[in-house]
């Protein structure tokens, strides 16, 4: 993952925003969306493109671009920083490959015990029976 061709990828877009600012949040734009074409980016291999298609795929649109947005901060600028921040984390989040689980065989103990609570939960149900004469 190249990060500095990425960034050059990244289109944004401000917005007005909602939330505190008073008269003045009617007039400026300082929601920022970040929209990234995973498709077309140069910054990713071929690999990387298809882990985050498989990862990502309920955030993306039908056309695999990714939209971010930000509106916590009441500053354009801290805004744009904060949804690149974002972007990156889930970026690196969903690169991230699982290790594979392995196949473990239960303990001779751990069977042993199992067994015998059967046993005991079996003997308590049969002991609820109407008593034979």
């Amino acid at each position: 993952m190249n990060q500095d061709q990425i960034i050059t990828e990244l289109q944004f877009k401000a917005i007005r925003s909602s939330g505190p600012g008073g008269q003045h949040a009617n007039k400026v734009s300082s929601k920022v969306e970040l929209s990234f074409e995973l498709n077309t980016s140069n910054g990713l291999t071929e690999r990387e493109k298809k882990r985050i298609q498989l990862k990502l795929d309920n955030k993306l649109t039908k056309d695999g671009v990714l939209i971010l947005q930000c509106d916590e901060s009441r500053s354009q600028h801290k805004n744009k920083q904060l949804v690149i921040k974002r972007f990156f984390k889930l970026l690196e989040k969903s690169l991230i490959v699982p290790k594979p689980r392995k196949k473990s065989k239960p303990t001779r103990s751990s069977i042993e015990k199992r067994l015998k609570g059967k046993k005991i939960a079996s003997l308590k149900k049969l002991n609820r029976g109407k008593p034979e004469f």
